[in-house]
């Protein structure tokens, strides 16, 4: 037998579940029944919830069981230090500078190592070899043809890997390079790296630079064609 307090109930229940479908207008102040009891609309919203919090604090399918990732560093300017020794040896004619190591290049140890980086594109066609592809074959290569890698700055300020936004810059000595490798001829990838080499380092090292195009994918206007063949100018003072 039906009694009064039954029907209560199911009127309420009746009418939150109009109301939670916006086929009736709101009727409580909130999402208690005017008894202070939990309705079936509180329950349910109550399960939503609590499985949003699981969602949120349970792993990523692809990292499940992994600990969290640190968080990313913060973007902007960084001061940076150059963590790259030269490559030369007794050979070395060509001098080739960059302005400073790319963050992939920091990373994996060697020059150039972005992988959008054309710059080992260009020395292999130059020499008509294979693409190298470990920090060793880049070194070989560039040994075996009288090439010196090194870069201007052993310190600055910059954004990433924008020359553009590099200040507060500290040279590397690159007159201590030439001194100790017969280098004949010294080239600079971009027009930081020129502009750079000109004001700190020129002076001391008492030769001017050649400035060659970027191989940086930010210099995106110009072709792997056009830049194999500006660097031949490097293949007069290289070895064959």
């Amino acid at each position: 037998m039906r009694t009064n307090e039954d029907r209560n109930w199911e009127l309420i229940g009746n009418a939150l579940a109009a109301e939670a479908q916006g086929r009736a207008p709101r009727l409580f102040s909130s999402r208690r029944t005017l008894f202070g009891i939990p309705s079936a609309l509180d329950e349910e919203l109550a399960k939503l919830d609590a499985q949003a919090a699981r969602e949120a604090s349970a792993p990523d399918a692809e990292g499940a069981g992994e600990r969290p990732s640190a968080p990313r560093p913060a973007r902007g300017p960084q001061r940076v230090e150059h963590n790259l020794d030269p490559v030369f040896d007794e050979r070395s004619r060509v001098l080739i500078l960059g302005t400073m190591p790319s963050p992939r290049s920091r990373e994996t140890g060697f020059y150039y190592n972005h992988p959008q980086n054309r710059f080992w594109k260009v020395m292999a066609a130059l020499f008509d070899e294979p693409l190298p592809t470990t920090n060793e074959e880049k070194r070989d290569l560039a040994l075996r043809h009288g090439i010196a890698l090194w870069d201007v700055l052993a310190s600055c300020v910059i954004e990433g890997a924008s020359d553009g936004t590099i200040a507060e810059c500290v040279p590397n000595d690159i007159a201590w390079l030439t001194e100790r490798a017969p280098i004949e001829a010294v080239f600079c990838t971009g027009a930081k790296a020129h502009e750079l080499y000109r004001r700190h380092c020129e002076a001391a090292v008492g030769m001017a630079a050649t400035r060659l195009p970027s191989t940086s994918p930010a210099n995106a206007a110009a072709s792997l064609e056009h830049l194999i063949d500006a660097y031949h100018a490097i293949l007069p003072h290289a070895r064959p």
